[in-house]
C-alpha cells in the first residue's frame, strides 16, 4: 500500500480521520503545516490529493470496509458524517447529544450491526470536546450515548486513547480502559471476565432506566459460554413472529459473545420439505443473522430412538394403543390409560412393532409416564413417538416413526450444549414438562427464557392457515405481499432495518401484545423517504390534457435530481412540452383564472376549462407564469409531457386477508375472509422508469411509495409497482 500523509492546521487536527486510520490499522504520516482554517489534505505517494475531513474519512472507510455493506448503509453513514460537525458547535452540543442518545436507545451501532466510520466520526466529535464531554459522560443524563461511547472505547481503547492523548490532551478518554491480560496471566483472565460481566450488567441497568427494550440479563449467563438455538420447523416460510425469536437469539448471542445454532425441527415429514428448509435459510440470511452451525433434529434420530427405548426399559415411558380422540379425553379428565401399567417386556415388544410399522405397531404411540393427576395438563403423560410411514424429506423412508417436538427438543437442546432455550410465552405451561423430560433422560439442565409472542392485527401467523391460502390460490405463494412472511413483507417494500427496529422495540418483554402494522410501516417510511428517488405518474383513467398556449413549440429535456436532498439517488431526464397530462382529480380542483404550480417547472395560469355534455372535464388551457411564486399557490400538480416515451404502469395496492383485528378462540378464519384484498390501477409513468430494477424503492410524487415488482420488459407490458404503506393509509378492514 502506498504511503499516506495527512496535512492539517496545527490548531485543528482532524481527530476523526486519525481515529478511523488507527482503528483500521492504516498508517498515516501527520504534517501540521497548513495555515489555520484550512481543510485537511490527504496526500498519496502517487501524487493524488484529497481534501476535506469527510472525504478523507470516506476514503479510509472504503479501504477498511467500514463504509457500510450496501448503498443504503453508505447513505445513512453519509448523513451521520455531516451531522458529526454539530458537536463542535457550542450552542448545539447538548441538543446533539440528546438526539444521538434517543437514536441509540435500541441500537448497538449507528448504522447496521457493525462498527462503521459513522460511529468513529461521532465518537471523535464527542471525544474532541475534551472536558465538556467528560463532564456529561460522568452524569446520568445521556445513558444510551454513554453506553455506546464506552463500548467503542472498550473495544478500541488502546488505539483511540493514543489518538485522543496526542490531539486532545492527556485526559484522553477519562478512566483508562483495561487491556487484555497477557497470555498465561490467569488472574488477569479472571479479572477481565469479571469486568466484562459487570459491563453487561451495568449496560442492562442503563437500558432499563432509559426505557431501552431489552432485559439483558439472561439468568446464569456468562460471557463466552452462552449457546442459543433458533429452531424453526421447515413447514413454511419464516414470518414476522418467527423473526422476533430469531432476532432475540441473535441479540443475546452477540451480547454474551456466545454461539447461535440454527436447528431445523424436522420431526413431521407430513408437513416438511426441502423447499421450506432452503427458503428459511434465505430468510435467516435476509434478517442479517450470522450463525455458527446448521443442524437438524433428524441428525439425532438414532440417539432419540435409543433414548426412547431406554426410558421404556426404565419404566419412565410406555407404549399405548388408545385411539387418539379417547386419549385426548382421558388426558383432559386425568384418567390413566389401560396401557400405563403394562410390563416393560410388553412395551418393548410393541415398540419393536412400531419400528417395523406393522399393522399392530401403527395403532400405537409412546407416552412418557409423568403425572396423570397434575393440574398442569402438559404433564399428563405426553406423547413421545408416533408412527408415520411417510418418507422424510432428508432421510427418505429409513424410519416409520418420528419423535414429537416435546420429546426431541429437550434432548437435542441438552446434547448440543444449549444453555438458554428462548421460547415464546405461549409454551409456558409446557416448561414443567420440558424440565421433567430432561430429568428423566438424565441430561444436563437447559434454562428456558420466555418472551412474548408477536401478534399483529388482521394477521394470521399459523403456518397451517397460511398454507390454506397458498393451496387454495388465495395468494400467489409464500412470498405474496399480503403474507406476514419475511419474503412477503419485503416484497411489499419493507426494509429489513425497519423490521429489526420494530422487533427490538418490543424486546424480550413477557407482556402479551397485539401490534399495529402502522407502527412498522411508519418506521419503514423514515428509512426509505430520505433516499428513495422521486418519479411521476398520471392515472390512465380520465386523465386530462392541459395545453399551454405559450409553452415550448418543440419539447425539450432537462436533467434534474431524482431526489432533491439526496444526491446518491442519481439524475433523471424530464421532458417539457406544450401539451401535458394531469390527473382528473387535479383538473377537477382548479378554476378559471387560478394560478397553479407545475412541479419541477414553475407556475401556470388556468385560462379555459373544457367539458363534455356530461360535465366531464376534457381539457384545460393555460399559460406559463414562471416568474410566479410557488409559495402563493394552493395547488402543486404533478404532470407528464404528452410524448410517446411514457411507460405503462400497473399500481397494485393490497389489503389485509381477514377483516377482524383478532380472532377469538375457536373462531374460524374462513368466516372473516376479506373479499377484496388486491386493487390494480393503470397509469402512465415518466420514461426514466424504464431503468427501474426489481426490488427498487421509489416515490411517485403526491401518490406514495412503491416497490418495483416487475420491471420494464417491453412497451406493451406494464411495469408493476406495489404500493408501500406509510402508516397512514386507511384500509377496508378498518
Amino acid at each position: 500500500m502506498e504511503s499516506i500523509t495527512v496535512v492539517f492546521p496545527a490548531d485543528n487536527p482532524p481527530l476523526s480521520v486519525f481515529a478511523v486510520a488507527k482503528v483500521a490499522g492504516i498508517s498515516l504520516s501527520p504534517d501540521s503545516s497548513l495555515p489555520s482554517g484550512s481543510a485537511p489534505v490527504l496526500r498519496l505517494s502517487s501524487g493524488w490529493e484529497l481534501r476535506g475531513t469527510n472525504i478523507l474519512i470516506r476514503y479510509l472507510g472504503r479501504l477498511a470496509n467500514l463504509y457500510g455493506h450496501d448503498a443504503l448503509e453508505s447513505a445513512q453513514i453519509d448523513e451521520w458524517l455531516e451531522y458529526a460537525s454539530i458537536f463542535s458547535s457550542g450552542s448545539e452540543f447538548e441538543g446533539a447529544c440528546g438526539h444521538v442518545d434517543g437514536y441509540l436507545s435500541v441500537r448497538t451501532f449507528l448504522v447496521g450491526y457493525n462498527l462503521s466510520i459513522a460511529d468513529i466520526a461521532i465518537w471523535s466529535g464527542l471525544a474532541g470536546t475534551g472536558q465538556r464531554w467528560e463532564s456529561l459522560r460522568k452524569s446520568k443524563k445521556y445513558q444510551n450515548l454513554v453506553r455506546w461511547f464506552n463500548s467503542i472505547a472498550e473495544e478500541y481503547g488502546t488505539a483511540l486513547n493514543e489518538i485522543t492523548a496526542t490531539y486532545v490532551g492527556k485526559r484522553g478518554l477519562g478512566k483508562p480502559v483495561a487491556t487484555k491480560p497477557k497470555e498465561g496471566d490467569q488472574s488477569g483472565n479472571k479479572s477481565a471476565k469479571v469486568n466484562e460481566e459487570r459491563s453487561v450488567k451495568e449496560e442492562s441497568n442503563e437500558k432499563e432506566k432509559s426505557g431501552g427494550s431489552f432485559e439483558i440479563d439472561l439468568p446464569g449467563a456468562k460471557i463466552g459460554e452462552v449457546c442459543l438455538r433458533f429452531a424453526p420447523e421447515p413447514s413454511g416460510y419464516l414470518h414476522i413472529g418467527h423473526s422476533k425469536a430469531a432476532l432475540l437469539n441473535k441479540y443475546f448471542a452477540q451480547r454474551y459473545k456466545g454461539r447461535l445454532i440454527v436447528r431445523f425441527d424436522d420431526t413431521n415429514p407430513a408437513k416438511e420439505s426441502n423447499e421450506f428448509v432452503e427458503n428459511l435459510l434465505i430468510d435467516i440470511e435476509t434478517l442479517g443473522i450470522k450463525y455458527d452451525a446448521v443442524t437438524y433434529t433428524s441428525d439425532y434420530f438414532p440417539q432419540l430412538m435409543e433414548m426412547a427405548e431406554n426410558l421404556i426399559a426404565k419404566g419412565k415411558a410406555y407404549v399405548d394403543d388408545t385411539p387418539r380422540e379417547q386419549m385426548q379425553k382421558e388426558r383432559m379428565d386425568g384418567i390413566e390409560s389401560k396401557c400405563r401399567n403394562n410390563s416393560v417386556d410388553q412395551n418393548l415388544a410393541l415398540w419393536k412393532e412400531m419400528i417395523a410399522a406393522s399393522e399392530r405397531g401403527l395403532q400405537c404411540c409412546v407416552r412418557g409416564k409423568l403425572d396423570m393427576q397434575a393440574p398442569n395438563k402438559s404433564l399428563r403423560d405426553p406423547v413421545y413417538y408416533r408412527c408415520n410411514p411417510m418418507s422424510h424429506h432428508r432421510i427418505g423412508s429409513k424410519y416409520k416413526l418420528y419423535p414429537t417436538y416435546d420429546f426431541a427438543c429437550p434432548f437435542v437442546d441438552a446434547i448440543e450444549g444449549i444453555t438458554h432455550a428462548l421460547r415464546s410465552s405461549e409454551y409456558h405451561d409446557r416448561n414443567d414438562q420440558y424440565y421433567w423430560i430432561l430429568k428423566d433422560m438424565g441430561l444436563r439442565k437447559v434454562q428456558i427464557y420466555e418472551f412474548s409472542r408477536l401478534n399483529m392485527v388482521y394477521t394470521l401467523l399459523s403456518k397451517r392457515k397460511l398454507l390454506w391460502f397458498v393451496q387454495n390460490g388465495k395468494v400467489e405463494g409464500w412470498d405474496d405481499p399480503r403474507f406476514p412472511t419475511v419474503q412477503g413483507i419485503v416484497r411489499r417494500g419493507l426494509q429489513i432495518d425497519a423490521l429489526i427496529q420494530f422487533i427490538l422495540q418490543q424486546g424480550a418483554s413477557k407482556n402479551l401484545n397485539l401490534m399495529e402494522w402502522d407502527k412498522l410501516w411508519t418506521i419503514n417510511k423514515k428509512i426509505i423517504d430520505p433516499i428513495c428517488p422521486r418519479h411521476t405518474a398520471v392515472l390512465e383513467e380520465q386523465r386530462v390534457l392541459m395545453i399551454l398556449t405559450d409553452g415550448p413549440e418543440k419539447p425539450f429535456v432537462r436533467v434534474i435530481p431524482r431526489h432533491k436532498k439526496f444526491e446518491g439517488a442519481g439524475k433523471k431526464a424530464t421532458t417539457f412540452a406544450n401539451r401535458i397530462w394531469i390527473d382528473n382529480a387535479d383538473a377537477s380542483s382548479v378554476s378559471v383564472g387560478e394560478e397553479i404550480t407545475l412541479m419541477d417547472w414553475g407556475n401556470a395560469k388556468i385560462k379555459e376549462i373544457e367539458k363534455d355534455a356530461e360535465g366531464n372535464i376534457t381539457s384545460l388551457r393555460g399559460v406559463l407564469h414562471l416568474e410566479g411564486s410557488v409559495k402563493t399557490t394552493k395547488l402543486k400538480l404533478t404532470w407528464l409531457a404528452d410524448t410517446d416515451e411514457l411507460v405503462n404502469l400497473s399500481l397494485v395496492e393490497f389489503d389485509y386477508l381477514i377483516t377482524k383485528k383478532k380472532l377469538e378462540e375457536g373462531e374460524d378464519f374462513i368466516d372473516v375472509l376479506n373479499p377484496c384484498t388486491r386493487r390494480e390501477t393503470s397509469a402512465f409513468g415518466d420514461s426514466n422508469m424504464r431503468n427501474l430494477k426489481r426490488g427498487e424503492i421509489l416515490q411517485l410524487e403526491r401518490r406514495g411509495y412503491f416497490r418495483c415488482d416487475v420491471p420494464f420488459v417491453r412497451p406493451s407490458k406494464p411495469i408493476v409497482l406495489i404500493a408501500i404503506p406509510d402508516g397512514r393509509q386507511p384500509t377496508s378492514s378498518r
